[in-house]
């Protein structure tokens, strides 16, 4: 599974909304299958991918727009608090005090039906002060990043 970094894809498809993206894939870049693999644990990606799919999902819905395929590569992510995997391969981390900063780097792109590209997105933000992780969750910067990518990707296809 090592090498399969890029080639990691869940496909999501959903119907019934009329604003919407018919299919959402999102991928790992190499290096994040990779930490994936070796310290976060792979069911990890596999909630940070859900997270990104319903944050898309809503933020069409809410926007009005529709694309018939999204694609979504996580670059990087970093927890709060120890993943599951951590905890079990390192026993000096303490899953309430152990704290970090957190957050995720995606980028993005909307396809209309002919595949052409509607919008691309870029988005990063990692948390700069651990005074605000005190009492986040494993994912919580990460989680707010999806959300605000996913804000940015449908104002980005709202404009075309």
């Amino acid at each position: 599974m090592k090498r399969f970094a890029g080639l990691i894809a869940l496909a999501f498809a959903f119907g019934g909304a009329m604003a919407q993206a018919n299919t959402i894939e999102v991928s790992y870049s190499e290096d994040f299958a990779e930490m994936l693999e070796d310290e976060y644990g792979v069911r990890e990606g596999e909630r940070l991918s859900k997270e990104i799919v319903e944050d898309i999902e809503q933020a069409f819905e809410k926007h009005g727009v529709e694309a018939v395929r999204v694609t979504v590569v996580i670059e990087d992510a970093k927890p709060n608090r120890p993943t599951f995997e951590q905890l079990s391969s390192r026993p000096g981390l303490d899953a309430i005090r152990s704290v970090s900063l957190g957050g995720m780097d995606l980028s993005g792109t909307a396809f209309d039906a002919d595949g052409e590209v509607l919008a691309e997105v870029q988005y990063d933000w990692f948390e700069n002060d651990i005074r605000n992780a005190r009492t986040a969750s494993t994912w919580w910067d990460a989680r707010r990043a999806s959300d605000r990518f996913a804000r940015r990707l449908a104002e980005a296809v709202t404009e075309q």
